[in-house]
């Protein structure tokens, strides 16, 4: 008699939830020039790996009746705008979810026609991939050459380069090669002016689906994997978790007066109880109490994740203020350089003033100077007084107060802003943080930013002396005391000795940021060794734990540092 069939396993939905779960997920965007196929090709991506549901089928597949891209219209699948069918092209930026069996993505679907420019801005600014279209019958682009140099702008690690349309010239290789020549040339300048991103180059025809799911046995001459296996293999960095603690206070919580908490987003890094954090700009440092959720009390929060965290100290904290890590603070600056991408018709005015919008802070700001333009042709550097729609360029910009960045390049969320038009509330221009304004002096003046008298503020002494105010007890140990003043010193702290003092007294000298030696009655506040240099040693190494003083590690400073 034969065996019976073994029962099929019940379906457990947990088990599917947990495996999807577990896969990385890799957001990725498309780019280059007008009709070069960017939809056909994501419609064709969908459709080939089985993402697309049978309503949708049917409905693109009646929408495709007298259109002459075949049975089915791949781009209808995308572009769901009734302009967009109408005209054929993409206006604004799609975005498409779809997963296989090693991973889960995110499509942004952005337009290609140069007006537009800044919808591929906006789409691209969170991709970890851009694949950049470039049609075989027209060759590489002024518009291809715009949107590679704006991917690389926004630090985008890995780059597609997928000459498109190759069944119109017959799958040709020697079509191939040229633009792959041409357009690596192109990247390569971008040496030394940004980050040049990983590059593939592979030709396909999104129309027939040749590379595009499964390799073409149009093109034997290539032998690279096709895109959705590259897509499936790509190394995905999570830069953001290996960056320092940013977390720039949304809204403080405060339901009863039992609890305070501070809401907002992990930009980057890590946090777990216990640890210390600097709270930016009253330079006030305390260490996380709990962190917590909807669901729950938390050991661990990592970027990107929105939790609520308490402190151990009341901390007077506020929407726009940002807590970092103690060990490694961001810059703090009112003037900095920044590249724009000009996404408004009306061209910049240095004249007026704009609204800038930086994190969870909005506040006034001024353009004081466009240091160049951006030949996109060239990728020179050119003078310029102003920057037209879609232009990219360097502006040094003034802020009405500090703010607390990082480089673009280190920090994609601190090292972002936009800038906004006051009287119409239009987004004007997308920006990447290149670094604070060092101060230059001739002979005794300020040559390059005028202070306007402002007060000195806390995160600045902390950037400049690499500690915040603390007072440190060392009993009756006076020789301990000038010998760990010498070698504070020396270290470049503003440290003083004191044998007596009120708590008030105390109290003005740490808010100014000073390292106070107490040598008092009071006891030590450490178990010391006898040899006071063993025990200077010590109580340094304590203060670093302690995070009182701030590890050698470069710290760049801006305005007042």
């Amino acid at each position: 008699m034969a065996a019976l069939a073994k029962p099929a396993a019940a379906f457990q939905i947990e088990d599917f939830l947990a495996q999807e779960q577990a896969k990385d997920l890799l957001r990725f965007t498309t780019a280059g020039s007008v009709d070069d196929g960017k939809s056909t090709l994501i419609g064709r991506l969908l459709f080939d790996s089985q993402s697309v549901y049978e309503d949708q089928l049917k409905a693109v597949t009646k929408a495709s009746v007298n259109r002459s891209a075949g049975p089915i219209d791949f781009s209808l699948l995308t572009d769901g705008l009734r302009a967009e069918r109408e005209q054929g092209i993409t206006i604004d930026v799609a975005y498409r979810y779809f997963a296989t069996a090693r991973r889960k993505f995110i499509i942004a679907d952005t337009p290609g026609h140069e007006q537009y420019t800044r919808n591929m801005a906006t789409g691209a600014s969170t991709a970890d991939l851009a694949v950049v279209l470039i049609d075989a019958r027209n060759g590489v682009l002024q518009q291809s050459r715009r949107h590679g140099y704006i991917a690389s702008l926004l630090g985008i690690p890995n780059l597609v380069v997928a000459v498109n349309k190759m069944d119109a010239v017959g799958y040709d290789e020697a079509v191939f090669r040229p633009i792959e020549t041409e357009f690596r040339d192109f990247l390569a300048r971008l040496v030394g002016q940004h980050t040049a991103p990983h590059v593939y180059f592979l030709p396909i025809s999104a129309l027939e689906g040749d590379n595009v799911v499964r390799p073409s046995r149009h093109m034997p001459w290539f032998e690279g994997p096709s895109l959705l296996e590259f897509l499936e293999t790509v190394p995905v960095h999570h830069r953001t978790r290996s960056s320092a603690f940013r977390f720039p206070v949304q809204r403080v919580i405060r339901p009863n007066q039992d609890f305070r908490g501070y809401a907002g987003q992990v930009v980057s890094g890590v946090i777990r109880p216990g640890d210390g954090i600097l709270a930016l700009p009253s330079g006030r440092r305390s260490r996380v109490k709990t962190i917590e959720t909807f669901d729950g009390r938390l050991e661990e929060a990592i970027a990107p994740m929105s939790v609520t965290l308490t402190l151990e100290d009341e901390v007077d904290i506020s929407r726009g203020d940002m807590l970092t890590s103690a060990q490694k603070p961001p810059d703090a600056a009112r003037q900095f350089d920044a590249n724009i991408v000009w996404m408004n018709e009306r061209p910049l005015d240095l004249s007026r003033r704009y609204v800038l919008k930086h994190t969870t802070q909005t506040l006034p700001a001024e353009v004081k100077a466009v240091r160049h333009r951006v030949n996109i042709k060239t990728l020179e550097h050119e003078p310029a007084d102003t920057l037209e729609m879609n232009g990219i360029g360097v502006l040094r910009i003034e802020t009405s107060r500090p703010i607390y960045f990082d480089a673009y390049s280190q920090n994609r969320s601190t090292g972002s802003l936009i800038l906004i038009d006051p009287e119409t509330n239009a987004t004007v221009g997308a920006g990447m943080i290149l670094a604070p304004v060092i101060l230059e002096r001739a002979g005794s003046k300020m040559a390059t930013l005028d202070l306007r008298h402002e007060r000195v503020t806390p995160v600045e002494r902390i950037a400049r002396y690499r500690h915040g105010g603390e007072t440190v007890s060392l009993g009756h140990r006076k020789e301990l005391a000038w010998l760990l003043e010498r070698k504070l010193f020396d270290r470049g702290c503003a440290v003083t000795v004191i044998e007596h003092a009120s708590p008030d007294t105390l109290e003005a000298l740490e808010q100014a940021g000073l390292l106070v030696l107490l040598v008092a009655g009071k006891p030590s506040d450490w178990d010391l060794p006898r040899d006071d240099s063993a025990a200077a040693d010590l109580v340094i190494a304590s203060m670093e734990q302690r995070e009182i003083l701030l590890r050698n590690e470069s710290l760049t400073g801006g305005e007042g540092i």
